[in-house]
């Protein structure tokens, strides 16, 4: 065999992976154009259904539940971005297969058998996250922050001694603000939320990847708690808005995240213990 035989002999493998990483691509974009087309069709029903929580402090507020836009292309545009957004949503099973797919044969029957669950997991957690975000967070946010502009006239009427700190309107020589929400800023506050928690609500699911890869351990994540404390306390100060009843609510749900983690982790080293001894490289009375 020539040494020209040989080199082509061992391109081959590459070639094929090559070819068949292509392959996985182009259905993978395929899917996500499809979905992207799809959800434009719905976009304009996703965005009432994003921008309900705003709509309803509108109307507790006996305001109009109203989103204007500033330029003429603001609305396509922001119908654009729900529909990329969606439409990858819907297509991530796809592109999930096809990735999979691709890694698969790589892998061996018991790693196949630890990975498979985390991406099965991870897009429930996200979806359990947004959900949160959308239905508890997000309405205490936007009251938050629309309420606090009724906070300065009252002030500003308790100076002036024009009333009550309970009649938030402005003194007879001042201006008075009213909300009037952009369909494109309003949008992207949501969505901050959304993604914010989405990724927060996937803590579990990276800590045990990490667990399993013994980059951690339940000993030592639970002797860093106090740590962990402070770190869940500055990001819910930077994530949600500077309301206490709203920080503390993710503080909670993080911080149990955090605590289910560890005990995730724990399993994970039970299992790996037990399968250790059966394998003969550990005795009945040591540990890892």
């Amino acid at each position: 065999m020539s040494a020209e035989d040989q080199i082509e002999d061992s391109s081959a493998p590459l070639i094929e992976h090559l070819a068949e990483l292509r392959t996985r691509l182009i259905r993978s974009v395929l899917a996500f154009v499809v979905g992207m087309v799809a959800m434009f069709t719905i976009a304009e029903p996703t965005l009432e259904f994003i921008s309900q929580p705003l709509a309803e402090v509108l109307r507790s507020r006996g305001e109009d539940a109203r989103l204007i836009f500033t330029a003429p292309q603001e609305k396509f545009f922001v119908l654009i971005r729900i529909s990329i957004i969606m439409g990858f949503a819907v297509s991530f099973p796809v592109i999930a297969h096809q990735l999979w797919r691709f890694v698969a044969p790589g892998l061996y029957k018991s790693e196949k058998g630890a990975i498979l669950p985390f991406l099965i997991a991870s897009p429930v957690l996200f979806l359990m996250g947004a959900s949160f975000a959308h239905y508890v967070v997000t309405p205490l946010a936007m009251n938050f922050f629309i309420g606090f502009s009724d906070a300065i006239p009252a002030l500003a009427n308790l100076i002036a001694g024009e009333g009550t700190f309970e009649n938030p309107e402005a003194p007879s020589d001042g201006i008075q603000t009213i909300f009037l929400g952009s369909v494109r800023e309003s949008l992207d506050l949501a969505l901050k939320f959304i993604f914010a928690f989405g990724l927060c609500f996937q803590l579990p699911v990276l800590l045990t990847l990490m667990g399993k890869a013994g980059l951690v351990t339940a000993a030592g994540l639970g002797n860093v708690r106090k740590w962990a404390v402070v770190g869940i306390l500055t990001l819910a100060a930077l994530v949600t808005p500077p309301d206490v009843v709203t920080q503390l609510i993710l503080f909670v749900v993080v911080y149990g995240l955090y605590e289910v983690s560890i005990v995730l982790v724990r399993l994970v080293e039970r299992s790996k213990i037990r399968r250790l001894r059966a394998e003969g490289i550990l005795g009945e009375n040591e540990e890892l």
